[in-house]
């Protein structure tokens, strides 16, 4: 039988849900709520100590309430908060992340500065990911993640690609496991088709777009170019199909300034660990006498040879970083700072215990996920670093995702 239950909600958790308790004490995580709503819900998920739980009916509103932009809210699993005043996301964002930081990393009162918020709060993404109904409709992945969704609009991309993707037709049961399209700082399109076949799709599409096959891992061009160039603060970026780039151009250039902003003028040896194509180590390079990059990603390596070729003073290892940072670390002599720009699972123990071998005096930390920044704050701390403040940045309005950059001194 099915269970329902009243609840009051009285915070906001991470995941874009609101918090409230059964009176057994579990604690309830419901999506698409508010904290401060009255709601009922259907228990859906029962664990010993919490519950997930799906919305069927605000009874209470809260005052920050708003009716959501898209038709697809709620149902598509890409947004979390279009039913809150983008004021108020921001503090909810800011609110978690210093929640994460007391609760996981163990902070006594973080030092959690003021949000920087997106001048967009929509049309704000130069890449979007869909996934393909069986049909071959363009969609996105389910709230519950179990289907995707076919949708009809989506107000996350900017005008260029909206006006593209519409326009894509695929036939049913087509190969590919994702299909994104990318705008470049010229107004260049990209069209990436990711299939787990090494077999190239044949496509028909209008000139001028650049069409990319990518099978593990290699890239096919099937029409234009491989890559595309992103501006930031003036500074052109090749970015090819394969590598990873920030999906908010205004916001990377906030990020890129504040970076900027927490290291020294002059440093003897910088390390750039999770370095992708570059975005700081291109600011960066002319302040210090040694710069050293450390990245996996195949594609990302080749960009940013490219994009840091103006240097002489540069060095590039392709390699995991819990495989370079503990050899480097027994190498690398006299002063040293670091930046961490990790993918969302944080750092693993072994670049944790490379750095308390290497001792740098600064270490600057971009994150994406809280908890994960928590328990690797916490563990920074215990081995002598002490964490000097901690910047949210909105790169992603309408969703529940925090970016964050942190600066920790020795």
């Amino acid at each position: 039988m099915t269970k329902t239950a009243l609840l009051t909600l009285d915070r906001p958790a991470y995941g874009g849900t609101a918090l409230g308790r059964l009176e057994d004490g579990r604690a309830v995580f419901v999506p698409f709520a508010l904290p401060g709503e009255r709601v009922r819900v259907r228990l859906v998920d029962e664990r010993r100590g919490f519950v997930h739980a799906e919305l069927l009916e605000v009874l209470e509103a809260a005052s920050a309430r708003i009716a959501p932009k898209c038709p697809h809210f709620g149902l598509c699993g890409g947004c979390h908060y279009q039913h809150l005043l983008y004021s108020e996301q921001c503090q909810v964002k800011t609110h978690i992340l210093r929640d994460q930081l007391e609760r996981i990393g163990k902070i006594e009162a973080p030092p959690v500065q003021p949000i920087v918020p997106a001048p967009q709060a929509w049309n704000y993404r130069n890449r979007i990911q869909f996934h393909l109904t069986p049909e071959g409709r363009l969609g996105f992945q389910s709230a519950g993640g179990t289907q995707v969704v076919p949708i009809d609009e989506c107000h996350l991309p900017e005008t260029a690609l909206n006006a593209l993707w519409p326009h894509l037709e695929f036939e049913a049961g087509a190969p590919f496991t994702r299909v994104s399209i990318l705008s470049g700082s010229g107004g260049d399109l990209m069209l990436i088709l990711e299939s787990e076949t090494a077999h190239p799709p044949s496509v028909e599409l209008e000139a001028g777009i650049s069409v990319v096959h990518l099978f593990d891992g290699d890239a096919l061009v099937l029409a234009g170019s491989e890559h595309l160039t992103m501006e930031i603060l003036g500074r052109p970026f090749r970015l090819s199909a394969g590598s990873f780039f920030q999906v908010n151009t205004s916001m990377a250039e906030e990020m890129v300034r504040h970076v900027e902003s927490l290291l020294p003028q002059r440093m003897e040896t910088l390390l750039d660990v999770y370095c992708g194509v570059g975005l700081f180590s291109a600011f960066l390079a002319p302040r210090c006498q040694r710069l050293i990059g450390i990245e996996v990603s195949p594609s990302a390596c080749e960009d940013f040879v490219v994009n840091l070729d103006a240097f002489d003073h540069v060095e590039l290892y392709e390699a995991p970083a819990e495989i370079c940072l503990p050899v480097l670390a027994e190498q690398i002599t006299g002063p040293v700072c670091v930046i961490l720009d990790p993918p969302r699972a944080g750092l693993e123990k072994k670049v944790l215990d490379a750095l308390q071998v290497l001792g740098p005096e600064r270490i600057v930390y971009v994150s994406c996920d809280p908890s994960t920044l928590a328990r690797d704050a916490r563990r920074l701390i215990a081995g002598g670093y002490h964490l000097k403040q901690v910047t949210p940045f909105d790169l992603f309005p309408q969703t529940y995702h925090i970016e964050s950059i942190s600066l920790f001194e020795k």
